[in-house]
C-alpha cells in the first residue's frame, strides 16, 4: 500500500491489486476518457474468424495430356493473364508421334485418292469401248469392281486421317511448332506455379492455377446453434482487418457434417471482389446475426483488457481536480459488432466506466501493485 516501503505508485499515482490513481498529467498523457454507461440496442451477433479462397467455379488449373518438358513458362504468380494466352510451352515425345501419324495418314489418303482416280479413268475407258463393241461385258464389271474398292479405300484412310487429327488436336499441340501449347482458358490472375524450365511433367499434372478474382469465397467455422441459423441465399456480413468497412457475402452451402477436430460446421459464402482488393488466403471475420435485437451494455473494443487471462474494464470516479481513481471490474463478454463489445454481466446502466486509454489504465495498475505481490 502507498507508504510502505516498497509500495510507492510510480509518478505520483497510487495503486492497490485493484485500484489505481492517476493525476491530471498522467489522465492527459494516457489519453484517458470516461463516460456513463446506459442501456442500448445490441444485435445478437456472432464473429466468427474465417479466412478468403479462391473461387473453384472460377478456377482452371492448367496441366498438359502428355508427358513432356517443360521449355517455356510465361507467367508467375500474381500475373493477369488473358483468355487464350500462351503461358506454358512444351516438348513431347507422344506429340511428335502423334504429329507423325497425322502426316502418315494424310500420305495414305493421298495415295488412296490416286488410285481411285485412276479406277475411275478405267472404269470410264471400259465402258466407251464396250459401247462400240470393242471390249468385253466382263472388262466394264471388273473395272466397276476396281473402282468401288478404290472408294472404300479412300474411305477407310479418310477415316484414319480424322481420328489422327482427333488425336492430336486433344494435346494442344501448336500447328506450326509441333510443341505442347497451355493457354489461358479465362481471363484472370495467376495464383500457383508448379513448374520451372526443363521439368519433365506428367500428363495430368498440374502447372499453373489461373482464377477469376472477381469473386472469392468466404470460408469459415460456426458453431451447431449458429449454422442451424445459415441457409443458402442468406447474407453474411464479414470484415478484414487490413481493409476499412464491412463487406456482404452470400452464403452458398452450410456442411451437413461436424469437423471431429475443431467441432465446427464449415460455411461456404461468395463474395464479390470487384474493386480487387480482396486477396485469396486473407483472414477474415463474419458476423452472423439473429433476427431480433436485444438491449444491453456496450462498451468500446478496446475498453476491455485482460488481466491473469480474465475481461475486465476500468470504472472511474474523478477526483474533481482532473484526476481520477479507477477500479477494476471483473465482466463477461458476449459478441463484438461495429468496434463494440456486448458485456454480458458486470456492468449495469449509470456506471462511469473507461472508454478510451484502458490499457494505460491496465499499465499503471499492473505496474504499480507488481510490488505487492513480490512481496507478498
Amino acid at each position: 500500500m502507498p507508504g510502505m516501503p516498497g509500495m510507492a505508485a510510480p509518478n505520483g499515482s497510487s495503486a492497490s491489486s485493484t485500484q489505481v490513481t492517476l493525476t491530471a498529467d498522467q489522465i492527459a498523457h494516457g489519453g484517458v476518457q470516461w463516460s456513463a454507461l446506459t442501456s442500448t440496442s445490441i444485435a445478437d451477433t456472432v464473429d466468427l474468424p474465417g479466412h478468403l479462397v479462391v473461387n473453384d467455379d472460377h478456377t482452371a488449373r492448367l496441366s498438359p495430356s502428355v508427358r513432356g518438358r517443360v521449355t517455356d513458362v510465361r507467367a508467375n504468380v500474381g500475373d493477369r493473364v488473358a483468355r487464350g494466352q500462351v503461358l506454358v510451352v512444351l516438348q513431347s515425345e507422344e506429340a511428335a508421334a502423334r504429329r507423325a501419324d497425322v502426316a502418315s495418314a494424310a500420305a495414305a489418303l493421298t495415295d488412296r485418292q490416286a488410285t481411285l482416280t485412276y479406277a475411275r479413268n478405267a472404269r470410264e475407258r471400259a465402258e466407251r469401248l464396250l459401247a462400240i463393241k470393242a471390249a468385253p461385258a466382263q472388262d466394264v464389271e471388273r473395272a466397276r469392281a476396281d473402282e468401288a474398292t478404290a472408294q472404300a479405300g479412300v474411305i477407310q484412310a479418310q477415316a484414319a486421317l480424322t481420328h489422327a487429327q482427333t488425336a492430336l488436336s486433344l494435346l494442344d499441340v501448336n500447328p506450326t511448332t509441333g510443341s505442347v501449347d497451355l493457354v489461358a482458358p479465362i481471363d484472370g490472375l495467376v495464383v500457383a506455379r508448379d513448374v520451372v524450365v526443363g521439368a519433365v511433367i506428367d500428363a495430368g499434372a498440374s502447372a499453373l492455377v489461373v482464377t477469376d478474382p472477381s469473386t472469392l469465397w468466404l470460408e469459415f467455422g460456426a458453431p451447431e446453434d449458429v449454422a442451424v441459423r445459415l441457409k443458402p441465399g442468406d447474407h453474411v456480413a464479414f470484415d478484414v482487418r487490413s481493409l476499412p468497412g464491412r463487406r456482404d457475402a452470400r452464403v452458398l452451402r452450410v456442411s451437413g457434417v461436424l469437423d471431429p477436430t475443431t467441432r465446427l460446421v464449415t460455411v461456404r459464402a461468395a463474395a464479390g471482389n470487384g474493386d480487387g482488393a480482396l486477396k485469396p488466403e486473407m483472414f477474415a471475420t463474419a458476423h452472423v446475426a439473429n433476427d431480433a435485437d436485444t438491449h444491453g451494455i456496450a462498451v468500446p473494443y478496446d475498453a476491455v483488457q485482460l488481466i491473469d487471462q480474465r475481461p475486465v474494464v476500468f470504472l472511474a470516479e474523478p477526483d474533481g481536480h482532473g484526476g481520477a481513481s479507477f477500479t477494476r471490474r471483473d465482466v463477461e463478454t458476449g459478441s463484438t459488432t461495429g468496434g463494440r463489445t456486448h458485456i454480458t454481466s458486470g456492468l449495469k446502466p449509470g456506471d462511469v466506466v473507461v472508454t478510451a486509454g484502458a490499457f494505460a489504465v491496465k499499465a499503471l495498475l499492473t505496474h504499480a501493485a507488481a510490488p505487492m505481490s513480490m512481496g507478498s
